[in-house]
């Protein structure tokens, strides 16, 4: 039965890793910058490891039909990346109430810590028809997890 899950263990006090990602040639543009829409990529990478490190990984998702879309994203450019370098996109859980929940972004350069970008991307939940559900009805498990994460 869908709703029927196990969801991994989050530990007390969990420390996120961050996510890393060393740029490639092919996301340069003609200035030989990294284009803008690869922030966008990258930003759905660190979420993805976000959600994994909370017990809830995009496979997990699938199997229980849940569905976690794009609302809204909005990402500020502070400076340049380019080929070859590396940024670590630091991701926080800031709001979270059990339809909805808000991600801010930090993506900073990997040997200066000089920042990149700073962005947030809002989501809701939704089952396999799209109709939207809350978790703590649902997936009352799922909803604590992230009430304690937040």
């Amino acid at each position: 039965m869908a709703n029927e899950i196990q969801v991994q263990g989050v530990p007390e006090n969990i420390k996120i890793v961050p996510y890393e990602h060393h740029t490639k040639y092919h996301e340069t543009d003609q200035q030989g910058i990294i284009h803008h829409s690869n922030y966008v990529k990258w930003m759905e990478d660190a979420r993805m490891n976000l959600m994994e490190q909370l017990g809830l990984g995009y496979k997990q998702m699938e199997t229980m039909e849940l569905m976690s879309p794009v609302l809204s994203m909005s990402i500020e450019f502070r400076s340049v990346v380019k080929f070859d370098d590396t940024v670590v996109i630091d991701t926080q859980l800031i709001s979270y109430d059990g339809y909805k929940m808000e991600i801010a972004y930090r993506i900073y350069d990997k040997k200066t810590g000089e920042d990149r970008a700073i962005a947030k991307s809002k989501h809701c939940f939704v089952n396999k028809s799209g109709m939207p559900i809350s978790l703590k009805r649902v997936y009352p498990e799922l909803d604590t997890k992230f009430f304690e994460f937040k």
